[in-house]
């Protein structure tokens, strides 16, 4: 009998539907390839991301957060953009964010401007029903600047300088980098970051 070739190994911790060959079995998921992104047609509003579970090793949303005093600053990553193409850098972090392996619950973003078609779509079910999604963490929460004293803290906050005032960027972007717990993803004007969190970051 001739021997059969392992299949691939598909990681638990890709992201995404998966294909189904003729036998059966889950075809792989084609990994990001780093380079160029093209341009982004219109995107459609997001529905809920399903959670997906915890590895080995990984604490699940049940695990309490290190209280901000005792732990390390988080890292720090900025993405240059104009406030028309905020947005859009920002949904583009939290997709490879989650490629590599992130739950959906880590991740918190902010908007200075209009709000993520998400946040829009979701409030107009009542703020009661909105914030229950933020307290439940099971998905990446997405809200106004302006809620920031509302948001609890996640290992991640993304954070979309998409426009609104000046003074509202630099005001919300300390707080934010207290709201994160390992990184902080700055989607926007680089000098605006500079003086909002200190000149060099």
């Amino acid at each position: 009998m001739p021997l059969i070739p392992e299949e691939p190994q598909i990681h638990e911790s890709a992201q995404g539907p998966r294909a189904t060959t003729a036998a059966g079995r889950p075809a792989p998921t084609p990994r990001p390839v780093p380079g160029p992104r093209p341009v982004p047609g219109p995107r459609p509003v997001p529905g809920p991301r399903t959670a997906a579970a915890p590895r080995p090793g990984h604490p699940g949303p049940a695990a309490r957060p290190v209280a901000p005093e005792n732990r390390p600053a988080p890292k720090l990553q900025v993405i240059p953009a104009s406030a028309d193409g905020a947005l859009d850098a920002a949904e583009e972090a939290v997709d490879l964010l989650l490629d590599s392996g992130r739950a959906p619950g880590d991740i918190l973003v902010l908007t200075t401007g209009g709000l993520h078609p998400w946040a829009a779509h979701e409030l107009s079910f009542g703020e009661a029903a909105y914030w229950a999604q933020h307290d439940a963490r099971e998905d990446v929460f997405f809200a106004d600047a302006s809620a920031l004293g509302r948001a609890s803290s996640r290992p991640v906050v993304v954070v979309a300088l998409n426009g609104g005032n000046d003074s509202v960027s630099t005001a919300a972007l300390p707080v934010a980098r207290q709201r994160a717990e390992t990184l902080l993803v700055v989607c926007g004007d680089q000098q605006l970051v500079n003086s909002a969190l200190g000149a060099g970051v």
